[in-house]
């Protein structure tokens, strides 16, 4: 079970910048949130001595050497392919500060300091990273990009283009 009092996401959202608007939405929390709870899941945090609860062994080889027949329990498998697909969503550009804050509970300016960042750097970056990840999981609507829509045809309405000028 994962029990977190106040971990830097929470932190985060309690915090309000200049203008009085938390430091990162509703989304963006319940986003980090669930990315955390699938990397605790995926036995993914890093512990102190060996932990044997994500794994399975059959009945049989309870007594075959040690190591035979142990796999990894169908849940732990899952909650490993979530994560790897989330941070795929993240990119590789942004998901080591998501990580970092989100699942190993690293502050914010000790995020930025060991990747050499100037101040308040992280800050813009772990919001950038909490986007992608709420938008991978469906709780923020992608936007689309400004000034494009739907490619309209600047041809006449019976216009078709050959293709002999590229013969």
């Amino acid at each position: 079970m994962r029990v977190v009092a106040e971990g830097s996401l929470a932190w985060l959202r309690s915090r309000k910048d200049r203008d009085g608007q938390p430091l990162i939405s509703e989304a963006q929390h319940a986003a980090g949130e669930r990315l955390a709870a699938d990397f605790w899941q995926a036995g993914l945090s890093p512990r102190v001595t060996a932990s044997w609860s994500g794994l399975t062994v059959s009945r049989v080889m309870r007594r075959a050497a040690p190591g035979a027949g142990i796999e990894l329990a169908d849940h732990v498998v899952a909650a490993r392919q979530r994560v790897e697909r989330a941070l795929a969503a993240v990119g590789p550009e942004l998901s080591g500060v998501v990580v970092d804050v989100c699942c190993l509970e690293m502050g914010l300016e000790a995020a930025g300091r060991v990747r050499g960042w100037p101040r308040r750097a992280a800050k813009v970056v772990l919001q950038l990273g909490l986007t992608r990840l709420g938008r991978h999981y469906g709780l923020i609507a992608p936007e689309p990009a400004p000034g494009f829509g739907r490619m309209r045809h600047w041809g006449a309405e019976d216009y078709r283009p050959g293709l002999d000028a590229w013969r």
